[in-house]
């Protein structure tokens, strides 16, 4: 992960198809993200999405909350040629890079959604994230990977089964201390989804319906990490 072109892959899941259903499994957990948000006006923001795929929530943040201008990094190529079609007229960009570092931009919002518990290094990553941060810059990542999951081993395999990228297995403390040790302030909260979502196709990930609910509302950590 140190160049456009070291370390990439054409999709992040290994079925094409599955590829294209992730964005639609997704939408109803960006929209409660976005809503979460107390940042309400971004119109003078320029916002970073990592581990952005094929794009879908920066347009989605950016129609319901405009900005200035976004920025998506991923290192799917396949899936970063599809967010810059589907781009249209919006103020984004899209770019096969893991760093943010190396885009030349800072960034006064990031924000990942299940993308940091894939990472092999997190303080390489928190770094990285806080060197493309301003003074009192703001990263939201969500995640439901993590030890404090009580079917973590078992959704593990199963991701690990779909995915083109090894899986790691981290604490929440594992992400907290990331930060903290880099230079960032570290609050969270529950994601605290609680909206109607069609019942889980994949019952190896979710065993059952309340595993499903259970996962969405209580499992998942919404991190708030503040540059200082």
């Amino acid at each position: 992960m140190t160049s456009e072109t070291e370390n990439t892959y054409g999709t992040w899941h290994r079925n094409s198809t599955g590829e294209v259903a992730m964005a639609d499994i997704h939408t109803p957990y960006w929209q409660h993200f976005i809503e979460v948000l107390p940042e309400k006006d971004l119109t003078d923001r320029t916002v970073l999405d990592f581990g952005c795929n094929r794009g879908g929530f920066l347009r989605l943040l950016y129609d319901t909350r405009p900005f200035r201008q976004g920025l998506g990094l991923d290192i799917a190529s396949q899936s970063i040629a599809e967010a810059k079609k589907a781009a249209g007229d919006r103020p984004l960009s899209y770019h096969v890079d893991s760093d943010p570092a190396r885009m030349g931009i800072e960034f006064d919002l990031a924000f990942s959604y299940e993308v940091i518990y894939l990472l092999p290094n997190l303080g390489e990553h928190a770094r990285q994230i806080g060197a493309s941060l301003h003074k009192g810059g703001i990263y939201y990542a969500v995640t439901g990977c993590h030890t404090e999951s009580p079917l973590w081993n078992r959704r593990k395999e199963v991701i690990a089964a779909s995915s083109n990228t090894p899986v790691q297995s981290y604490s929440a403390d594992d992400y907290i201390n990331a930060f903290a040790e880099n230079g960032f302030a570290v609050t969270l909260r529950k994601f605290g989804f609680c909206g109607f979502v069609p019942p889980p196709v994949n019952r190896k990930f979710h065993p059952g319906i309340m595993d499903a609910l259970t996962y969405n509302d209580n499992e998942k950590i919404l991190f708030r990490f503040e540059k200082l």
